[in-house]
Formats: structure tokens, sequence, C-alpha cells
């Protein structure tokens, strides 16, 4: 399970190059690429080798839901650059983001299949799961797909959902996971630490004064995880640092506060920057207390314990070895 030399990520299916065409494809909107999604990642890769063809995916950004509704309101666990970066981990060819909007969803399924499978992409072979569904009104069911598989001569295979023995894995349960600093949960799931990215920006410098200089991103409105203190890695121009972040200020300013990130033994200028933020485990919820010098103490312990949790840290999985933010291998 290694990154492709080649890996290539094609916005829409406008210009597929010919290298890529003729190959098998694992379509979804694959928010979060988890362990379910990546059922289906595995049986379309197997499907490309057993053809001797290339394997793709095919996703849709923004997140359907967000199309429909009055604003964005999910909590998106993965945007189009963390997934690309999955795809390419798990050594897919490539990557095609098709732009999805109220047009896209009125195409007739049997339209889509025409247009986008057969004449954009001249597919070998299409792996989806048991819940996917596509074009106008949903009738691009799994049925409905495996008939045009028939009658034009791809290969199709359904992916019955992944249970774990509870209910099937699914996005929402590591949203709902995230949103209740269950990280461990959430990551067992997703089969990799969650990870997320942001901009440094100035913070209020309330941070260095307590000794503790921290990096401050910005988060969207849809941002849902828990407030709270958490150990992290950090990937900055390809190095990884490990850290303590706080997300929430509920003795300051606590309307839409920064992701804050507390990078152990560094001391650089970043703003501007891009930080990719992996989260290894929740230390504590958000408190008050009474006056900064119990605050201070009370960081001092955060720390301590992160750096403990940073430093067992291990890969989750061969996907999560790759991704590169903790050390070693998987098994």
């Amino acid at each position: 399970m290694t990154a492709g030399k080649n890996f290539a990520r094609l916005d829409g299916l406008s210009a597929v190059p010919s290298a890529l065409k003729g190959g098998v494809v694992a379509i979804g909107n694959f928010d979060g690429c988890h362990r379910g999604h990546q059922k289906v990642f595995a049986a379309a890769r197997a499907m490309a080798e057993k053809k001797g063809v290339p394997a793709l995916v095919l996703t849709f950004e923004p997140h359907p839901r967000d199309v429909f509704a009055p604003q964005p309101f999910l909590y998106r666990l993965t945007h189009a650059d963390q997934k690309a970066a999955l795809i390419e981990a798990l050594g897919f060819d490539a990557v095609a983001v098709m732009e999805f909007s109220r047009d896209l969803a009125s195409v007739e399924a049997s339209d889509f299949v025409a247009r986008y499978l057969l004449e954009a992409l001249e597919v070998s072979g299409v792996v989806v799961g048991a819940d996917f569904h596509f074009g106008k009104g949903r009738a691009g069911t799994p049925d409905f797909l495996v008939a045009q598989g028939e009658e034009h001569g791809f290969s199709v295979e359904i992916c019955a959902m992944l249970d774990d023995g509870t209910e099937p894995v699914s996005s929402s349960r590591v949203r709902d996971a995230l949103a209740g600093g269950d990280v461990e949960t959430a990551n067992n799931l997703l089969g990799y630490h969650h990870f997320f990215s942001g901009t440094v920006i100035e913070g209020d410098k309330r941070g260095r004064e307590l000794g503790y200089p921290t990096a401050n991103m910005a988060v969207p409105q849809t941002f849902g995880l828990a407030q709270g203190v958490y150990a992290v890695k950090i990937r900055l121009d390809g190095e990884i640092f490990d850290g303590v972040a706080a997300y929430g200020k509920p003795m300051f300013d606590n309307a839409r506060p920064p992701f804050e990130t507390f990078i152990f033994d560094f001391d650089r200028t970043i703003y501007g920057k891009t930080l990719d933020i992996a989260l290894l485990g929740f230390i504590r919820g958000q408190m008050t207390f009474d006056g900064l010098a119990p605050l201070i103490e009370q960081m001092d312990k955060d720390t301590a314990t992160a750096r403990i949790i940073t430093a067992q840290a291990r890969p989750l999985s061969e996907l999560d070895a790759a991704l590169g933010f903790v050390d070693g291998s998987f098994g």
C-alpha cells in the first residue's frame, strides 16, 4: 500500500488522459475514506490489478448534502485535498473530483453512465458501496448499475456495508465520535489518525504570554470537533512535529475560536503556512480556572500527557503508516 509515483488528480472529466482510460473506477462521496470506504477501494484495486488496468476514484465536491441545504452544515471529515492524499496513499493511479451541483443531480442515471463512465472514462469496471445512488431522483441504484454493466460490457461490483459488530461503519459515526471527544473510536472507524489542514493566522498572542506560543488556525463554521485539549502530530513543509492543541476558549472569547497548537521544541514564525494536524488522543474537555496560575499549571500537565501520547503513538494500519504522521510500520 504505497503512493503511486505518477498519481494524477483530475479536476472533472473533461480531459481524462488516455493512459487513465479503460480503468476500474470506485465511485462515491467517500467523506472520511473510512474503513467501510476502504473496502470499496480494495475491491476496485483488486479488480484493476486482475484486469491489468488503472485504478481510479471518482468523487464529488462539495458534498451533496451541502448543495441541497440552505447553507453548508455538514462537518466534513475530508475535503478534496485530504481525500486526494488518502486515495494516493492507498495506491490508486488517480482521483477525479467532479463538481457536484443541482445540475449534475438532475442528470438521468443512464445519461450519467453514458456521458461520464463510458465516454469520458471508458471504464472496464465500476465498484460502489451498497448505499451509493446517483442520477436524477437517485434512480441509479446498485441494481441499475449492474444492469448497465451487463448492457455496455463493464464489470460491476457492489460492496456490502462494513459492519464492525455493532452497526455499519459510516461517516456519521465518525462525526459523532469526534463531536463527543472520542478520538480513539473515530480513529478506529477511520483506520488511521484523523487529520485536517489549515492556514496559520495571527491570534491574540495570549498563549505566548502564558509561556505557550501557539500556531492558530481558523476553522470552518461547520467544524464539529469537541472543544477540548488534544495530543497531536503536525506536518509543516514535509516535517513532522509533536504537539498539544486546544480548541475552545471558555475563559475568553469562545465565539468561533481558532484551533490552537503548541508545537514542542519549536521556535519559528509560520504565519501563512499550512499545517496538517493529526489527532492522536483527547486529553480533556475545556475547563474554566480561577485565574491564570491554575490554568498554566493545567497546561503543564496537558503538555506532559501529550508528550507521552505522541511518543507512544504507532500506525493503526498500512494506510496510516503511508500517511506519514506516525513513525513505524504497521503489524
